[in-house]
């Protein structure tokens, strides 16, 4: 991989320098390892050692540049003579939004994780920035940190230049392999998705994907099979409770170690420890060791080598089956039956009349035929999805709900568990008080976990993979359904089938009527356009399906863009699209109408020259709607949305008539 292309995001990206340090030399023979917890340069000048960074090696004599990004494993030992060096972290941010490309090239290859590292041709001029990098951040002062950063584009532009001219290789760092020894070292302590993908410089989305494309399995199955099998260990080879073992393995209490224990293991984990145990003192089976561990203790990564499938499933000896009972079970046995013998021989009740009558065969026929003429309804039943069929409560009273929120609220069901809201939404204030999971893409498992939920409703399959082992999942591709077909299905998953059908005649009443009050006020047929941003150029909608309102106004109230837009519109494609188009240019992409998505920190276009000459923002036609009001797709956001839509368009429509 060459480092050309991710000039360009360094350009993009603004830093935050967040150290300085020189670093005292290291004697011969000492060892140092650690994570690197940002982005870093290392800069040595001094010294012979061995380097090792995420496996890539580097012989280090004298003056060397060293970059490596934020989570990765840097190893230095072999030192022969006193090894001194300055590390730099740094921290690198993009603006929000991203430019879709710019967006994923950082995916693909991103220079701030990248590692890398050369013996420079001018290592005096380098160590000249450095050590004053060095003396004004120990000064703390605003403008000493002001001229840390200065030096530090210098520093940056002269390691760069140097290999961009030598053609020096940049090795992408392996993410996974960064994220399984992270959580080999550190599952005794509380892991989610979200701190690890920080560590990483990774988001919990991408990060997933990439684990699971290497490994098979998400992050969270790994590290949960990674704690269980060391729960296995010590439930085997200490005498620890179930709290002290929870405890020792990253998980809050026994409540948790248990309920996933029995869950992905089948049992609970206090009969796991008795029937292995029992097993252990059979003479047929192999030694202690061998009971829990066959291919030895050097690895218990999981995946990792070919004996792994001994980590996914229990031991089974069916030799274990062929024995005779022991003597305890038979005694057991024998009591049972003489119990049982004792029982049937009492056919009256007691002195006060209250005890219940023996089980004659009349009373079982009796209770036979009373269950057989008044069933008892089930509690569950199956219902079809995009992953198959999957058991779901009648009636479920502990929902979690990731990004289709208003869907859920519309059925009248309140969720226990929501994902995060935007401000602004149409729900916002009904949904206030209900536990916040994060993003709607990377939701914490240990939250929901938490939260003992009975369904889970998903809109992707990230997300379905990061948390159907906590309860019922249901995944809702939500971008491949219409709206009709979405709402029958969570009516299904909801238990309310028959209020579907009367939430969605009720929309289209309502946007019907809004139609024929769009043509009495004279704007109907006039042109719309939707567009967000406004830092040199303008997200233009170009999809009925994108949000900031392209639902409402172009779908369902059928008004249209203008003709370079509604060409795109038309084409019918499923895919959110948009165009993006400079300031200068726009004009000729703005319709009659312009609604503007609005967010904190958005550009100030009030002064820009080229937004003041479109006539929609020169005439008063600008409408600016909130981005929290218009982000969602759900029923709920949209009847509001057209409340929005509708309520101003009226308006300018009888301001421009009076």
């Amino acid at each position: 991989m060459r480092i050309d292309d991710p000039l360009f995001l360094w350009n993009e990206a603004s830093v935050k320098i967040l150290d300085v340090r020189r670093i005292a030399p290291i004697s011969d023979g000492e060892i140092r390892s650690w994570n690197v917890p940002a982005c870093c340069f290392m800069y040595t000048v001094s010294g012979r050692a061995c380097v090792r960074m995420d496996g890539e090696l580097f012989e280090i004599s004298g003056f060397h540049v060293l970059h490596g990004g934020k989570g990765s494993r840097l190893d230095i030992y072999a030192v022969e003579e006193p090894f001194s060096y300055y590390l730099l972290y740094y921290k690198a941010y993009f603006p929000v939004p991203l430019r879709k490309e710019a967006a994923q090239l950082a995916n693909n290859c991103n220079p701030f994780q990248l590692q890398y590292g050369l013996t420079p041709h001018h290592p005096l001029s380098l160590m000249s920035k450095i050590r004053l990098m060095h003396q004004e951040w120990v000064t703390q002062g605003n403008l000493e940190r002001l001229h840390v950063k200065a030096l530090f584009y210098q520093f940056v532009y002269e390691v760069l230049a140097q290999v961009h001219a030598r053609n020096i290789p940049a090795a992408k760092a392996d993410v996974v392999d960064q994220a399984r020894r992270y959580m080999q070292e550190n599952y005794t302590e509380p892991v989610t998705l979200e701190k690890l993908a920080e560590l990483l410089g990774s988001s919990p989305r991408h990060l997933t994907r990439l684990f699971k494309r290497k490994t098979g399995t998400s992050p969270i199955d790994y590290i949960i099979r990674l704690r269980l099998n060391k729960a296995k260990e010590m439930l085997l080879s200490t005498d620890l409770t179930l709290q002290e073992i929870a405890e020792s393995i990253g998980y809050p209490d026994s409540y948790s170690l248990a309920k996933m224990f029995k869950k992905q293991v089948g049992i609970a984990p206090v009969r796991y420890r008795t029937e292995q145990r029992n097993r252990r003192s059979c003479p047929d089976l192999p030694s202690d060791t061998a009971v829990f561990d066959i291919a030895g203790r050097d690895r218990l990564n999981y995946i990792e080598y070919d004996n792994h499938s001994q980590y996914k499933k229990e031991l089974n000896f069916p030799m274990l089956y062929s024995r005779r009972p022991s003597a305890a079970i038979t005694l057991l046995l024998c009591l049972m039956i003489l119990l049982s013998a004792c029982s049937t021989g009492k056919t009256g009740g007691s002195a006060n009349g209250n005890s219940l009558p023996s089980s004659s065969p009349a009373s079982v026929a009796a209770n036979t035929d009373s269950s057989q003429t008044a069933p008892s309804k089930p509690s569950t039943k199956m219902i079809s999805t995009a992953k198959g069929d999957v058991e779901i409560p009648v009636n479920p009273k502990r929902v979690v709900v990731l990004y289709l929120l208003g869907d859920v609220l519309a059925f009248d069901v309140m969720p226990v568990g929501i994902s995060d809201v935007y401000k602004g939404a149409a729900f916002e204030k009904e949904l206030s008080g209900v536990r916040s999971l994060g993003e709607w893409f990377k939701p914490s498992p240990e939250a929901v976990l938490a939260l003992e939920p009975d369904l889970i409703i998903v809109p992707s399959e990230e997300t379905y993979g990061m948390l159907n082992k906590i309860a019922p999942t249901v995944y809702i591709p939500y971008e491949q359904m219409t709206m009709e077909e979405r709402l029958n299905k969570l009516a299904e998953a909801l238990g309310k089938e028959k209020e579907s059908a009367k939430l969605l005649d009720n929309f289209h009443k309502k946007v019907e009527q809004s139609k024929e009050k769009l043509k009495q006020a004279g704007i109907y047929d006039k042109t719309v356009t939707i567009m967000e941003g406004g830092k040199g150029s303008m997200a233009v909608i170009s999809s009925r399906n994108y949000g900031r309102g392209s639902q409402v106004i172009y779908e369902y109230l059928g008004m249209k863009a203008p003709a370079v837009l509604q060409r795109d519109i038309d084409a019918g494609s499923k895919a959110a699209s948009s165009k993006n188009v400079s300031l200068e240019a726009l004009n000729q992409y703005s319709g009659d109408y312009v609604f503007r998505s609005a967010y904190e920190g958005m550009e100030d276009l009030s002064q820009n020259p080229a937004w003041k000459q479109i006539p929609a923002v020169k005439e008063g036609r600008l409408i600016e709607i909130s981005f929290g009001l218009s982000y969602y797709n759900d029923i709920y956001s949209l009847d509001k949305q057209l409340d929005f839509v509708m309520d101003n368009l009226l308006a300018k429509a009888e301001k421009r008539i009076n």
